[in-house]
Protein backbone atom coordinates (compact mmCIF):
# COMPACT_ATOMS: atom_id res chain seq x y z
CA UNK A 1 0.00 0.00 0.00
CA UNK A 2 1.66 3.15 -1.28
CA UNK A 3 1.58 6.41 0.98
CA UNK A 4 -1.92 7.90 -0.99
CA UNK A 5 -3.93 4.84 -0.44
CA UNK A 6 -2.51 4.64 3.38
CA UNK A 7 -3.90 8.05 4.01
CA UNK A 8 -7.14 7.71 2.48
CA UNK A 9 -7.50 4.61 4.44
CA UNK A 10 -7.06 6.20 7.84
CA UNK A 11 -9.40 9.20 6.57
CA UNK A 12 -12.29 6.47 5.91
CA UNK A 13 -11.28 4.74 9.65
CA UNK A 14 -10.25 7.15 11.67
CA UNK A 15 -12.43 10.78 10.30
CA UNK A 16 -15.35 9.76 12.64
CA UNK A 17 -13.09 8.80 15.50
CA UNK A 18 -14.59 10.55 18.65
CA UNK A 19 -11.15 11.46 19.74
CA UNK A 20 -7.75 12.56 18.42
CA UNK A 21 -6.05 10.22 15.80
CA UNK A 22 -2.74 10.82 13.54
CA UNK A 23 -0.76 8.64 11.33
CA UNK A 24 2.40 9.48 12.26
CA UNK A 25 5.86 8.28 11.23
CA UNK A 26 8.75 7.31 13.21
CA UNK A 27 10.28 10.91 13.44
CA UNK A 28 7.10 12.17 14.56
CA UNK A 29 5.83 13.54 11.88
CA UNK A 30 1.70 13.84 11.49
CA UNK A 31 1.18 12.48 8.01
CA UNK A 32 -2.53 12.82 8.34
CA UNK A 33 -4.84 13.60 11.21
CA UNK A 34 -8.93 13.21 11.86
CA UNK A 35 -10.36 16.17 11.95
CA UNK A 36 -10.87 16.77 15.98
CA UNK A 37 -6.56 16.28 16.17
CA UNK A 38 -6.23 18.71 13.14
CA UNK A 39 -8.48 21.51 15.66
CA UNK A 40 -5.79 21.02 18.60
CA UNK A 41 -3.33 21.76 16.02
CA UNK A 42 -2.19 18.00 14.27
CA UNK A 43 -2.04 18.95 10.98
CA UNK A 44 0.01 17.02 8.36
CA UNK A 45 3.67 18.06 8.22
CA UNK A 46 3.89 19.27 12.12
CA UNK A 47 6.15 17.46 14.79
CA UNK A 48 3.46 15.88 17.05
CA UNK A 49 5.84 16.08 19.94
CA UNK A 50 5.67 20.12 19.31
CA UNK A 51 1.93 20.82 19.45
CA UNK A 52 0.36 21.41 22.88
CA UNK A 53 2.35 21.35 26.10
CA UNK A 54 5.37 19.24 26.53
CA UNK A 55 3.19 17.53 29.35
CA UNK A 56 0.77 16.04 27.34
CA UNK A 57 4.10 14.34 25.27
CA UNK A 58 6.02 12.46 28.41
CA UNK A 59 5.97 9.09 28.25
CA UNK A 60 5.32 8.83 24.72
CA UNK A 61 5.24 5.23 23.91
CA UNK A 62 6.21 5.19 19.94
CA UNK A 63 9.51 3.81 19.69
CA UNK A 64 7.98 1.20 21.87
CA UNK A 65 5.11 0.52 19.71
CA UNK A 66 7.62 0.29 17.04
CA UNK A 67 10.38 -1.53 18.54
CA UNK A 68 7.47 -4.29 19.31
CA UNK A 69 5.05 -4.11 17.10
CA UNK A 70 2.32 -4.25 19.06
CA UNK A 71 0.01 -1.95 20.44
CA UNK A 72 0.65 -0.01 23.31
CA UNK A 73 -2.11 2.30 25.65
CA UNK A 74 -1.74 4.26 28.59
CA UNK A 75 -3.38 6.47 30.79
CA UNK A 76 -1.05 8.51 32.50
CA UNK A 77 -2.84 11.94 31.90
CA UNK A 78 -5.72 10.75 34.09
CA UNK A 79 -7.90 12.16 31.66
CA UNK A 80 -7.58 10.18 29.05
CA UNK A 81 -6.51 6.85 27.09
CA UNK A 82 -3.57 7.27 24.72
CA UNK A 83 -2.66 4.66 21.67
CA UNK A 84 -0.48 3.70 19.33
CA UNK A 85 -1.44 1.55 16.80
CA UNK A 86 1.31 -0.25 14.52
CA UNK A 87 -0.34 -0.68 10.81
CA UNK A 88 0.13 -4.63 9.41
CA UNK A 89 2.41 -4.70 6.40
CA UNK A 90 4.22 -1.21 7.67
CA UNK A 91 6.64 -0.86 10.23
CA UNK A 92 7.53 2.97 9.16
CA UNK A 93 3.58 4.48 10.31
CA UNK A 94 1.85 4.14 13.11
CA UNK A 95 -1.89 5.25 14.06
CA UNK A 96 -1.42 7.42 17.61
CA UNK A 97 -4.48 8.12 18.89
CA UNK A 98 -5.95 10.25 22.00
CA UNK A 99 -9.74 9.43 23.89
CA UNK A 100 -11.02 11.44 26.29
CA UNK A 101 -12.55 9.48 29.15
CA UNK A 102 -16.26 11.02 30.12
CA UNK A 103 -16.41 13.18 33.70
CA UNK A 104 -17.61 10.52 36.38
CA UNK A 105 -18.54 13.09 39.00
Amino acid sequence: MDDAELIAAFHLMWDNFPGLARLVNMRHVVLAANPLAQEKGFAPGTICAKVGSKEIHRGCKLATAFKTGQTVTDDVLGDRIRGWQPIAGRSDVLVHFALMLPDKS
